[in-house]
């Protein structure tokens, strides 16, 4: 593609593409294409404008030369454009908003007086209706004020004021839709690209495909913990499948063959085998869509609150409006409590502050579900992290294969591997690697696959019964025993890694030694979240007791719980909430997703399991613990400038309405000023948290 450079600052790109026109298609494709590039930090391009402003840390060459090759045709570029991306839905709300500020001052330019006042009572039949229904219903709320303060000024034959009155409203509406749809926009698009690959039946066994190649008819496998891909109809297997991305229900659904299973849904236990019905971007979007859109899930408490005041101080308001005319028998004196409310600004600048947040949190790779987690994020003092991949790096590694029973160390890590595949978990992606690294390759050799969470995994392998797991799994549940000539080796296994047994026919054949390593800046962050203002930091673990206090005392966490197993990470964090604690959960595993569930706040890292990506309400897509002492700057600093809107929006309005009742402003004067201060407030609000 043929470009102008426009600006170049070391570290920051801003380029001209020479083109006539791009359509938000094109933008998208483009944005995706530069943020695939190793490197790029950030890119934002401007359709309307053909620039783009890329920020980058690699070599300014590196940009230069992708550039070049960058083509709106290729297809390779086309397949990094996520099914929904949020720009029409930005473009169809900046556009309302400039239509109805347009539509306002043209009308207030080139429209007689009698035309304008004639659209006035027309516009404000729907606010009086309104206000109507809040009496008929015994309501005294913010309705009812906006109501007489419409029909008060039309009746005074002032058109102008109860124009300006609607007009606020009206961009209030507007904006806080804006919010919310723009929520659903991007927990809908997240929830769409969950899935990247997927196990589909062919001919030579079960191949892992990219879910863009599946298409219909095609025969789909998915096991516990996975998201399923796309819709279809079970042929065979049982599973319960969590619905809650489609129906808002969190109890689980059972699926047998005939049974048809929806894309965006999670298999919390079991397995199914089904045909894909429609391929990808075929209506799934837009079920999920339609679900949080009925759902109060994203609506922010802060802007519940707003609306709240907004509706308590209606009645003084009204009460005030009618004590002044009794007192001085004059109405514009009265009128002074009606033309300054503080309901435009408070509804207007709550949900402006609530975007900016969530816009904010995006943009450094943190997607929040709803603006009210923020706030469960800034008011909690607790906060819970499971071990592995969180406290410890994402990406354990297998320090050694120790077999028993005279088996092959490799055979014994291509088997572990053939069984372990199947199931997205740190470790499992660790012994998976290994025998990759060795070029051991691991064909079909299983039959069916059962997965017990938080445990292990058991299947039939050349007739023999094969179970990898915990301790707890292989030697209690399953019953395995030790041969009598490998005990001194077994007494002697190393208690510095994470271990993970394997047997064969109730007799391990191995031990595999995880290397689970914390995470340099692990301590540094605890540091950090206990100056940020969490009393109580705990570490929860499957582990072993000798493993957890070790990698505990290292952290620095204040305490630790071992050996747990799903229903004791969710009954832990049940006790601390009765005990009135607020309570973070920060897991990324299938056994992670009942405590992610109970917890105030459920935190899931973007790697981990499909099931713990769903349930939680906040998803970090970097892979670096100081992005939750970002978040919570983020969401203690939405919480201030709120109260500060509260607190600036209450005294200036209420200055403006003494001064009105005391005869030295005029009404309009008092509108005036109190839409200025809206919109300034407003302003205010849309810039970044961080940078105060």
């Amino acid at each position: 593609m043929r470009c102008v450079i426009k600006a170049d600052i070391r570290g920051r790109l801003r380029v001209h593409a020479a083109v006539d026109r791009m359509s938000l298609g094109q933008a998208d494709i483009l944005e995706y294409y530069l943020r695939n590039i190793a490197g790029v930090s950030r890119v934002t391009v401007y359709d309307r404008t053909c620039d783009a402003v890329i920020e980058y840390s690699c070599g300014r060459s590196d940009i230069i030369a992708a550039l070049s090759r960058f083509r709106f045709e290729d297809e390779d570029a086309k397949a990094l454009v996520p099914e929904h991306t949020g720009r029409q839905v930005g473009r169809d709300y900046q556009n309302k908003l400039l239509f109805l500020i347009a539509k306002r001052y043209t009308k207030k330019l080139f429209l007689p007086h009698d035309l304008r006042l004639a659209f006035t009572v027309i516009n404000a039949a729907r606010f009086v209706a309104d206000g109507l229904k809040a009496l008929w219903n015994r309501k005294l709320n913010v309705a009812v004020l906006d109501a007489t303060a419409i029909t008060a000024s039309v009746l005074r034959d002032d058109h102008e004021t109860a124009s300006s009155v609607m007009f606020l409203l009206k961009v209030g509406e507007l904006l806080e839709e804006w919010v919310r749809r723009k929520s659903i926009d991007d927990l809908a698009g997240m929830m769409s690209l969950n899935v990247d690959k997927v196990w589909v039946c062919a001919e030579e066994g079960e191949v892992l495909l990219p879910v863009s190649e599946v298409r219909e008819g095609d025969t789909v496998v998915v096991r516990t913990g996975n998201m399923i891909p796309l819709d279809g109809k079970v042929i065979s297997g049982e599973a319960m499948v969590n619905q809650s991305s489609m129906t808002g229900e969190a109890m689980p659904v059972r699926k047998v063959a005939g049974s048809y299973v929806y894309g965006g849904t999670v298999i919390e236990e079991g397995e199914c085998r089904f045909v894909v019905d429609k391929a990808s971007g075929s209506g799934r979007y837009d079920r999920i869509v339609k679900m949080i859109e009925e759902s109060e899930k994203l609506k922010s408490q802060t802007e519940a609150k707003a609306a709240n005041l907004a509706d308590k101080l209606v009645p003084y308001s009204l009460l005030g409006t009618v004590l002044s005319f009794l007192i001085t028998r004059n109405v514009q004196t009265a009128m002074a409590f009606l033309m300054v409310d503080y309901s435009c600004a408070l509804k207007l600048t709550m949900p402006l502050a609530v975007m900016s947040a969530m816009k904010e949190s995006s943009r450094h790779h943190i997607s929040v579900k709803g603006g009210k987690f923020l706030e469960t994020i800034s008011e909690a003092d607790t906060i819970v992290f499971d071990k592995t991949g969180t406290l410890t790096y994402a990406n354990p590694t297998v320090a050694k294969v120790i077999p028993f029973g005279g088996n092959d160390e490799n055979e014994m890590l291509r088997l572990a591997a053939c069984l372990e595949e199947h199931y997205p978990h740190s470790i499992a992606n660790a012994v998976v690697e290994e025998a990759k690294r060795r070029q051991l390759h691991h064909e079909e050799r299983h039959t069916t696959v059962e997965y017990v969470v938080a445990h292990g995994i058991t299947s039939m392998i050349d007739g023999q019964k094969a179970s990898i797991g915990s301790f707890h799994f292989i030697f209690e549940d399953e019953g395995a025993v030790v041969y009598e000539e490998d005990r001194t080796l077994f007494a002697e296994l190393p208690s510095e890694y994470s271990l993970l047994y394997l047997a064969l026919d109730g007799r391990l054949a191995a031990v595999l030694c995880i290397e689970d390593p914390i995470r340099e800046n692990a301590c540094q962050v605890i540091s950090d979240l206990h100056a940020a203002g969490f009393a109580n930091i705990v570490m929860m673990t499957g582990d072993s007791e000798k493993t957890a206090a070790h990698i505990a005392a290292k952290a620095g966490v204040d305490h630790f719980v071992a050996e747990v197993l799903p229903e004791d990470k969710a009954a832990y964090i049940r006790e601390q909430r009765q005990l009135g604690h607020k309570v973070i959960m920060i897991g990324d595993g299938v056994n992670d997703s009942p405590a992610l569930s109970e917890a105030d706040a459920g935190i899931a890292v973007n790697s981990g399991a499909a099931i713990a990506r769903e349930i939680a309400d906040i998803t970090i897509e970097a892979d670096d613990l100081e992005i939750l002492v970002l978040l919570k700057r983020i969401a203690d600093g939405l919480m201030d400038r709120i109260h500060r809107d509260y607190r600036t929006i209450i005294a200036f309005n209420s200055m403006l309405i003494a001064l009105g009742a005391a005869g030295m402003i005029q009404p309009q004067t008092s509108a005036m000023m109190h839409n200025i201060s809206t919109i300034l407030i407003s302003l205010y609000n849309m810039t970044d948290l961080l940078e105060e």
